[in-house]
This record gives structure tokens, C-alpha cells and sequence, in this order.
């Protein structure tokens, strides 16, 4: 029986390495056969694993085996612990990558799959393979098992500050994209790690459709058994809802998520309100330290224009809905009466008809103040 494969992403520094490490320990407790590929040029996701033990990579075994004209084996790059109290061992691989600054990260990615491939990953007396993704990079080494679909599921890790849930929001959307040509990767949800109470990655997840299938509470005893190379899941506090997640993925409770994600915008505006002003451009005379030859009668004009413009925009929101719609697609999107009538699922007239009305109430709103 084939691997059940599942990708963890998320941004650098979240908590990756530490919830694919104790959701693989709590498989391995439950009887599977685990393997634990960390695919992270820093090469440190199995760390914990190994007793901090830093495992040889796939990206430096090749480049020595190479040198000397030699096959990859198995035993040379893939790595077991046998732990007391676990009924089976743990298995470890490194991806690795190049030094910093010298070499392209995602290409280490891409052919580190292309060695473990050849070597019949896929085909192993492996039960579960967890595959830790870095997930902060756009490079398209690291969205492998997306664009290849050799991640059957997928789970975002994230915590409460924005720029982690952004993260796991262009997680989202590139799951999405490869969907549409033809990848077969399923969002299972998102974990909420070190999980302060404020709600703002459950705000997030409710917004864009994404389950959230643990959270894991701040505790500075995890982190210290982290640190110390332990595992956390034999704390209670923290084992249970580890041991709860690993069920339903065993059980396939999780019913797979329907999400897009969101757009800048959508995501934005969740996190506080956002100025309408447009950025001022710099100009060439100012960055080069020249002297401006500005007319105060043109920049009165156009400091007005803005103002103007950004009434414009803040009577198109003062619409009613529908003709916001239309409107917005006509004049901001150059949308044709046939395109939109063709998005909105109705007639070329009705689009027509409500595209008049809102002339008219946006020249009321306009001229009111």
C-alpha cells in the first residue's frame, strides 16, 4: 500500500519543524511507519528527530557521490531512530540545499525529488510520509508536491500575526492555482501554533473557507523540550490535541477544504482599516537632490484632483450592491454590457438598465455634500 503523503507549509520560524516532528512522533506511538522529509534548504526539520543530530543531505550525498562517479544509495540518505517506548522507528531525510548565497534553494528541492524518486520513495514499506515545506518563498522548487501532486494532502501552520497568515494565504492560493491544471493536492486545514487567544488566524481561516484543525497553546515547557531535541506531545496539554489531530487524519474525518483564499485586499482589510489615498509618487529631482521647479498653481490642481478622485471612489462604495457590481466592472474593470451580463448570469439589458441607475445615484451622491 502506498504512502500517505502530507505537505506542511508554513512561514520560516512559525513552528513547521515542531508540529511535523510531534505529529510524526504521535503517528509512530500509534503504530505507523513514519518518515519525516525535511525540505528546507537549512536542512534542520528532522533535528529534534535525530537528538540533534544533523543528518547528511540528499543535496551534498549526491554532490560527493557524483564526484567520484558514484550511485545514491538508500542507506546513504535516508536515516532511522529507534526510540525507546515507540513501537516503531522513525525515519529522516534532509532535502538540504545550497550554502547562503550561493545557489538557487528550489532547485535543490527539485532535484533532491528527482534523486528520491529514482530510489522509489514512493514505493517504500512506508505508512505516512511528512514532507516540511518552507512556505515563505515564491521560488517554484518549494511548491513540488503542489505542481507534481506528490502531496496527496496539504496543512498550513501558521500563528496569529499577519505576516505568517499571509503566508499560509499564498499557500492557499498556489494550491488553487495548480488545481487548475490539473494538481490533485487537498487543503486539510490550517493549525493555529502558539496560539496567544487574539482569534486573528481564526478570523482568517472563517473568511477564506479554511478549517482549522488544532490549536496548539504557548507553552514555554514545549518549547524547552523543543529546544532540548524532546518531544512536546509527551506533555498532556500538548499530546492530546496531537493525538486528536492524528486520529481524524487516520480516520479521514477531515473533509478536505473548498478554499481560494483571499486577495491582497480582502486579506488586508481583515487585519484593520486601510487609507483609500493613493502613494505619492517620488520624483526624479528629489531622490537626485536637485532643486524642484514647481508651479504651486499645478500642484494645487492636482492635489485636488486626488481629493476629487477619492470622493469618486468613496461614493461608488455608498451604492447600493447590484449596481456597485455593475458599475465597478464597467468603469474600473472596461468590462463590456455582454461581459458582465455573461459574469452576473443575466441580460445585456438589465445590466444596461442598472448601469443607468447607477449614474444617476453616484451624480446625486457625488453633488450632495
Amino acid at each position: 500500500m502506498a504512502a500517505r503523503t502530507i505537505a506542511i507549509y508554513g512561514k520560516g520560524g512559525i513552528g513547521k519543524s515542531f508540529t511535523t516532528t510531534n505529529l510524526g512522533a504521535t503517528f509512530a506511538l500509534m503504530g505507523k511507519k513514519v518518515l519525516q522529509l525535511g525540505c528546507d534548504p537549512k536542512h534542520d526539520s528532522t533535528t529534534s528527530l535525530f537528538g540533534g543530530i544533523s543528518l547528511p543531505t540528499v543535496t551534498e550525498v549526491f554532490a560527493q557521490k557524483n564526484a567520484s562517479n558514484e550511485p545514491v544509495t538508500v542507506s546513504d540518505i535516508v536515516f532511522r531512530r529507534d526510540i525507546p517506548g515507540f513501537p516503531q522507528p522513525i525515519y529522516g531525510i534532509e532535502l538540504g540545499g545550497p550554502q547562503v548565497g550561493r545557489g538557487c534553494g528550489g532547485r535543490g528541492i527539485i532535484s533532491g525529488f528527482d534523486v528520491l524518486e529514482k530510489l522509489g520513495i514512493f514505493r517504500w514499506n512506508i505508512d505516512i510520509i511528512l514532507m516540511d515545506f518552507l512556505g515563505d518563498v515564491v521560488c517554484g522548487g518549494f511548491a513540488t508536491p503542489l505542481a507534481r501532486s506528490l502531496s496527496e494532502e496539504v496543512i498550513l501552520v501558521t500563528s496569529n500575526d499577519r505576516q505568517s497568515i499571509f503566508t499560509a494565504n499564498n499557500i492557499c492560493q498556489a494550491n488553487n492555482y495548480f488545481k487548475t491544471v490539473g494538481g490533485q493536492s487537498r487543503l486539510l486545514g490550517l493549525i493555529v501554533n502558539r496560539n496567544d487567544g487574539s482569534g486573528a488566524a481564526e478570523k482568517y481561516a472563517a473568511a477564506a473557507g479554511i478549517t482549522v484543525l488544532m490549536k496548539v497553546p504557548y507553552n514555554s515547557e514545549a518549547r524547552d523540550r523543543d529546544d532540548s531535541f524532546d518531544f512536546a506531545v509527551k506533555l498532556p496539554e500538548i499530546g492530546e490535541p496531537f493525538r486528536k489531530l492524528a486520529g481524524d487524519i487516520l480516520e479521514n474525518r477531515i473533509a478536505p477544504c473548498d478554499a481560494s483564499g483571499l486577495d491582497f485586499e480582502q486579506f488586508i482589510r481583515l487585519f484593520g482599516d486601510v487609507s483609500e489615498d493613493e502613494p505619492v509618487p517620488a520624483t526624479e529631482n528629489e531622490l537626485f537632490g536637485k532643486e524642484e521647479n514647481t508651479n504651486p498653481a499645478l500642484s494645487h490642481a492636482r492635489q485636488a484632483q486626488n481629493a476629487e478622485n477619492r470622493h469618486l471612489l468613496s461614493c461608488i462604495e455608498r451604492l447600493p450592491g447590484t449596481e456597485r457590481q455593475v458599475y465597478r466592472m464597467s468603469e474600473l474593470e472596461k468590462k463590456s454590457p455582454e461581459q458582465i451580463a455573461g459574469i452576473m448570469g443575466t441580460g445585456e439589458e438589465e445590466v444596461r438598465k442598472l448601469l443607468q441607475d447607477a449614474r444617476k445615484h453616484l451624480k446625486k451622491l457625488f453633488f450632495e455634500a
